[in-house]
C-alpha cells in the first residue's frame, strides 16, 4: 500500500535502471544548455549576422530530416544503450574539438550538424528504452520526471551559461558540455534493459523504414497523431520563433519583460507533467492527449487580441502547462502502444514529421509577420492548433484508448 500511495515519478526514480538514465539525460542536457546559448553567440560574434545564427541554427533541423528515419531502424536493430553511448560519446569529441577550433566558423558549422546528427539517434533510442525500466503504470511519471527536469535545467542554467560566456567567451561552455557527454556515456555504461525483439530480418535500411511508415499508416490512432503533430509544428514553429517580435510589436515591451515572458512559459512547463502525474492515472484518454492544442490554440488567439502584458504572462504560463502535459502524454501513450520492435522508427518518424513542418512554420511566419504583421502569424497559429486538437478527438473519439498493437 506504501508504494501504491507514492506518485508515478517517484515510484519511476526509485527504480535504479530508469534513474541511472534520467541523470544521464538530464546531466547531458546541462552541457546542451551552455552549448546552444555559446553556439548562437559565438556565431554572431564572428559573423555579426543574424542570417549566419539563422543558418546554425538551420544547421541542427537539417540531420533530423535527413537522417531521422535511418536513426529509428538504427535504434530498432542495434542494442540501444550502446547506440546511446555511441552516441554521447561521439558529441563530447565533437563538443571538446569546438572548445579548442571554435574561432574557426566552418568549425562550428560542422560542429552544429555534427551534434545534431548524433541526437537524432540518441533521442529515439532513449524514449524507448523507458517501458523497460519500470512498470507500466508508471511511464507517466517518467516522463514528467524527464521532461520537468529538462525545463528546470533551462530556465535555471541559460543565464549561467550567457554569464560564462560572456566572462570567459565560449570555449569553456563547449568544453563543459563535452564533460557532460562523458558523464552521460559512463552512467550508461551500467545500464541494464532486459532482452527485447530486434530485427532479425537482413532487408536493407530502406525496408526497414517502410516498415515504420506502415506500421503508422495502419494505425488509426499513430496516423492521426502524425497530422496532429504536423498542424502543431506548422503554429509553433513560427508563434515560437516570433515571441519576441510579438513582445516588441504587440505587447510593447523590452527584453526584460521578454525574458518574463519566456519564463512564464518555463514555469508552466515545469509544473504541469508534476501536476499529471498525480492526479491523472490513465493518460490514454484522447481528451488529455488531444486537448492541449485546443488550450494553446486558445492561448495564441488571447495573445493576438490582447495587448495586456499581465494577461500574456498568465496566457503563456497556460501555454507552458498545456505543451508539457500534451508532450508528457504523447510520449507516454506511444511509448505504451506502439511494439518495442518498432519503437524506434515511430519516435523517429514522428520527430521528422515536427521539424519538417517546423521549418515551414519558420519560413512562412516571417513572411506574413512581414507582411500583415505579428497577431495575423499568431491568429493563423492559434487556428492550426485549434485544428489539431478538433482532428484528434474526431477521427480517436473520446473514450479511453484501448492498449492497441498497430
Amino acid at each position: 500500500m506504501g508504494g501504491m500511495s507514492t506518485s508515478p515519478l517517484r515510484r519511476a526514480l526509485a527504480r535504479p535502471g530508469f534513474r541511472r538514465l534520467f541523470w544521464a539525460q538530464t546531466i547531458s542536457r546541462w552541457g546542451d544548455t551552455f552549448n546552444a546559448v555559446a553556439l548562437v553567440v559565438l556565431v554572431f560574434r564572428l559573423t555579426g549576422s543574424g542570417l549566419q545564427v539563422a543558418l546554425a541554427v538551420a544547421l541542427e533541423v537539417v540531420p533530423v530530416l535527413a537522417f531521422g528515419l535511418v536513426a529509428g531502424a538504427v535504434v530498432d536493430r542495434l542494442p540501444r544503450v550502446q547506440v546511446m553511448i555511441a552516441a554521447d560519446l561521439g558529441r563530447a569529441a565533437i563538443a571538446l574539438a569546438l572548445a579548442v577550433f571554435g574561432d574557426q566558423l566552418a568549425v562550428v558549422y560542422a560542429a552544429a550538424f555534427g551534434l545534431s546528427t548524433l541526437t537524432t539517434f540518441f533521442n529515439p533510442a532513449a524514449a524507448s528504452v523507458v517501458p523497460a525500466l519500470v512498470d507500466k503504470g508508471d511511464v507517466v511519471g517518467a516522463n514528467s520526471a524527464v521532461w520537468s527536469a529538462a525545463v528546470v535545467s533551462q530556465v535555471a542554467l541559460a543565464p549561467l551559461a550567457g554569464g560564462l560566456v560572456a566572462l570567459a567567451g565560449a570555449g569553456p561552455a563547449f568544453a563543459l558540455n563535452g564533460f557532460t557527454f562523458l558523464v552521460s556515456a559512463a552512467l550508461l555504461h551500467q545500464l541494464r534493459v532486459p532482452a527485447a525483439p530486434r530485427l532479425t530480418s537482413p532487408a536493407g535500411r530502406l525496408h526497414q523504414v517502410r516498415e515504420g511508415l506502415a506500421v503508422v499508416r495502419r494505425s488509426r490512432l499513430l496516423s492521426t497523431m502524425a497530422g496532429v503533430q504536423a498542424l502543431a509544428a506548422l503554429s509553433a514553429g513560427a508563434t515560437s520563433a516570433l515571441l519576441v517580435v510579438l513582445a516588441e510589436r504587440h505587447l510593447d515591451v523590452g527584453p526584460a519583460r521578454f525574458g518574463l515572458l519566456l519564463g512564464a512559459i518555463g514555469v508552466g512547463a515545469g509544473l504541469g507533467p508534476l501536476v499529471l502525474q498525480r492526479v491523472v492515472a490513465d493518460v490514454r484518454r484522447p481528451t488529455l492527449l488531444f486537448g492541449p492544442y485546443l488550450l494553446r490554440g486558445g492561448v495564441d488567439l488571447v495573445l493576438a487580441a490582447s495587448s495586456s502584458f499581465a494577461l500574456a504572462l498568465g496566457a503563456l504560463a497556460t501555454y507552458g502547462i498545456g505543451t508539457s502535459t500534451g508532450h508528457v502524454t504523447y510520449q507516454t501513450l506511444l511509448q505504451t502502444t506502439v511494439p518495442d520492435a518498432v519503437r524506434g522508427r515511430v519516435f523517429a518518424l514522428y520527430d521528422v514529421v515536427w521539424q519538417s513542418a517546423r521549418l515551414v512554420s519558420i519560413g512562412l511566419g516571417g513572411v506574413l509577420a512581414d507582411t500583415l504583421g505579428v497577431r495575423a502569424v499568431y491568429l493563423l497559429g492559434g487556428a492550426l492548433l485549434m485544428a489539431a486538437g478538433a482532428l484528434g478527438l474526431v477521427r480517436v473519439g473520446t473514450a479511453v484508448l484501448a492498449t492497441d498493437r498497430p
